[in-house]
């Protein structure tokens, strides 16, 4: 009897031993704070694209598509003339057009032409004399990947300078002697759509095009949490 009972006290004993450092574990994990800084810069925007499109309309289909063929076919081959121009053609369709009795009246092919260019002055010359032929759909203004990769660069050291300093200041209002990083990770805000400018329905006349380049906004965040020390 007096042995199964030191038996039971020892195992009650070793039961309380194990949790202790459990319990004080878990009172470690109350001083874990979570905590997030970022940093953010405006940069200017160094890449241009423009779509335009060479279309017509008639009866013909075939002589359309001729007519659509050559003027892309000049477009692209002033495009690759001139220096800090990136072209490609992009969609071609051949559309029926319908009359006020739903009957096919016509048709109308056109292609796009797309753009790309850091040479701002050199693309809008280019558009300008491109608008004898084509329309210009759609004009935006966008970051490169080279300069948004360089920028956020920049900015990691700076989010993660601003991670320690609001630590700190988490320290001093908790009344910490100390803290150090428990984990920690670095990200960059999504990369956003090319900024639209003015919209062109009509063809202009053959003059460079006005260009405002605008700017970007780089975030990187630096998010994570800290184990707060005590004396």
């Amino acid at each position: 009897m007096h042995a199964f009972l030191a038996a039971v006290l020892l195992a009650a004993g070793l039961l309380s031993s194990t949790r202790a450092p459990a319990q004080m574990h878990h009172e470690v994990q109350l001083d874990v704070v979570r905590l997030q800084a970022e940093a953010s810069r405006d940069v200017d925007n160094d890449q241009m694209l423009v779509v335009l499109v060479a279309q017509a309309e008639g009866q013909n289909p075939a002589d359309l598509a001729a007519v659509v063929n050559r003027r892309m076919s000049e477009a692209l081959k002033a495009a690759n003339a001139t220096n800090g121009v990136r072209a490609r053609s992009g969609n071609y369709q051949t559309q029926r057009r319908y009359g006020k009795e739903g009957r096919v009246d016509g048709w109308q092919v056109s292609q796009e032409l797309r753009l790309e260019a850091s040479d701002f002055t050199a693309v809008a010359e280019l558009v300008g004399r491109l608008q004898q032929s084509l329309v210009v759909r759609s004009m935006a203004m966008r970051l490169s990947p080279q300069a948004r990769r360089s920028a956020e660069d920049q900015l990691v050291a700076e989010a993660i300078g601003a991670f320690h300093a609001r630590a700190e200041v988490v320290r001093q209002a908790m009344k910490a002697s100390g803290y150090r990083i428990r984990e920690l990770s670095v990200g960059t805000s999504p990369t956003p759509g090319p900024r639209p400018m003015a919209m062109m329905a009509e063809r202009a006349a053959p003059a460079p095009v006005a260009v405002e380049p605008g700017q970007s906004q780089i975030t990187v965040t630096a998010a994570g949490a800290i184990q707060l020390e005590r004396k």
